[in-house]
């Protein structure tokens, strides 16, 4: 495992000496202690991003040769899968199979860009029909600058991968701060780049606080854009102080998203997308199906269903064979997620099934699959994120009733339908306000598609050409072409 940070394609200790521990939540034990980035770091990575942006000449290279790099990248993520896939299980405690999948994930974002950086070569000049003859007008995209990205906990080099990946294949620089609490992979991923040659500067990862390492690239003058995916409260701060100096800013922050479950919908399926929508990745899941609404005629039937499975779950220590559901990523999302769920219970909501720590285990930050009903609409339950295991269920008795619902929440994210009818599927789809909409199933995610909300869930959109477009801006360069002069001041 590693132990510097990466600035300027070398690996430094911080220049003001401190370092934290990285924690195990499986074990509670110390498995490794990584450097605690300053300001002083921050500054170096910036003006190293800034040199490779401005005078190196990342810009100038085409996209086949930046999508070479990506490619290399991607390779060398897939040779390292299994490696890669145990640290995010002992930074992050997922099951070992779900990082599996999330590394593949970071591996295929990867070779997506790379194709997208291709076609820039190809369709990166748009002439444009003016309404006047005498001029012509081309519009070519440029890369917006250096990023500053910071990510989250949860999906650790997946997170990382859908930011620098767009953000090279567009020609930008990037300073990435991974979250404190899962950096490992991070630090590996700076591996691969270094070994894949990719120029000094281009790509720079310091770790450490959010309050040291993140303000500090959030308030530097000579970061270009902020791409952050995280907490609503700090997302909001990011956004008043990129306002200072119009910085530009992609935000994908929180959900509190619903899960409609009609009358005609095949209970084992409903069942089965209820549990991958609020248990996948622990809860710990922006897009997380968090409010669920099924209808009053199948309400009962499905809850006992919903309760019984939900026991069956298996939880432990993501290293080991059949684990579905992994501890929380520390012992401050294990309180946070307790104290919620323990207001809820003094508030008079009704817990089926879970609610607590689990006892099973000594150490380890384990919360059991948790099932809140009858949960009223003006609760913190019904409207906040618990980021964890837990899951608010009412039932509901028409369909403008389950829409009215699910769009009342300052959250737009994501958003599920279960019924059999197609035409009643597309119809409370379109209607619902959020950024994703999910037919029959909840959770999937495709690099090809666009991912962001509505509402107070964010700004912006990462995955597909519309990642790759956030990192790009448009130019206009207007020429006049006309052999007659122009004549306004000389006649």
């Amino acid at each position: 495992m590693r132990t510097q940070m990466y600035i300027d394609g070398k690996w430094m200790d911080t220049l003001e000496p401190s370092t934290f521990n990285v924690i195990n939540p499986a074990t509670e034990e110390v498995i490794h202690i990584l450097q605690s980035g300053c300001s002083k770091d921050v500054e170096l990575a910036v003006q190293a991003a800034r040199r490779a942006f401005d005078k190196d000449g990342w810009p100038q290279t085409t996209g086949k040769q930046r999508a070479v790099y990506l490619r290399s990248i991607a390779l060398l993520i897939n040779n390292n899968l299994e490696e890669l896939a145990k640290l995010e299980v002992l930074d992050n405690g997922k099951p070992l199979a779900e990082a599996r999948g999330d590394v593949a994930d970071a591996a295929g974002c990867f070779n997506y860009y790379a194709g997208l950086a291709e076609k820039l070569d190809e369709n990166n000049e748009l002439d444009l029909n003016l309404s006047d003859d005498r001029f012509h007008s081309l519009v070519i995209n440029e890369p917006v600058g250096v990023v500053g990205a910071i990510i989250p906990w949860n999906y650790p080099l997946l997170m990382a991968a859908w930011k620098i990946a767009p953000a090279l294949a567009a020609g930008c620089t990037v300073v990435l701060k991974p979250a404190e609490n899962t950096s490992l992979t991070a630090l590996e991923l700076a591996a691969i780049v270094d070994e894949v040659g990719l120029p000094a500067g281009v790509l720079n990862i310091v770790t450490g606080q959010g309050r040291k390492v993140g303000q500090a690239i959030i308030e530097h003058p000579d970061v270009d854009k902020l791409a952050f995916t995280g907490s609503g409260g700090v997302g909001s701060a990011i956004m008043a102080e990129a306002a200072k100096s119009i910085k530009r800013v992609s935000l994908e922050l929180g959900g509190k998203s619903p899960l409609i479950v009609f009358e005609d919908s095949d209970i084992d399926a409903a069942i089965e997308w209820i549990m991958f929508g609020i248990f996948w990745n622990k809860g710990e899941v922006c897009s997380a199906t968090s409010r669920v609404l099924v209808h009053e005629s199948i309400y009962e039937k499905l809850l006992n269903r919903l309760v019984e499975e939900t026991k069956k779950i298996t939880i432990g220590n993501g290293m080991d064979d059949g684990i579905l559901l992994g501890p929380l990523v520390s012992k401050n999302q294990l309180e946070a997620v307790s104290s919620a769920v323990n207001r809820a219970k003094e508030a008079g909501v009704r817990v089926l099934t879970g609610g607590e720590r689990s006892k099973e285990f000594s150490k380890g930050y384990f919360f059991e699959p948790t099932i809140l009903v009858d949960v009223p609409l003006d609760s913190e339950a019904w409207n906040e994120e618990f980021f964890g295991p837990v899951v608010c269920v009412r039932s509901f008795s028409s369909e403008s009733e389950a829409i009215s619902i699910s769009n009342d929440s300052k959250y737009g994210l994501a958003a599920a339908v279960m019924t059999k009818d197609d035409v009643r599927a597309r119809r409370v789809a379109k209607v619902l306000r959020a950024g994703i909409v999910w037919i029959n199933c909840s959770q999937p995610t495709f690099t090809e598609a666009p991912w962001g909300g509505f509402k107070q869930s964010g700004i912006g959109r990462e995955l597909g050409p519309w990642g790759l477009n956030a990192y790009l801006e448009p130019k206009q360069i207007t020429s006049y072409v006309s052999q007659e002069p122009w004549g306004w001041y000389l006649k």
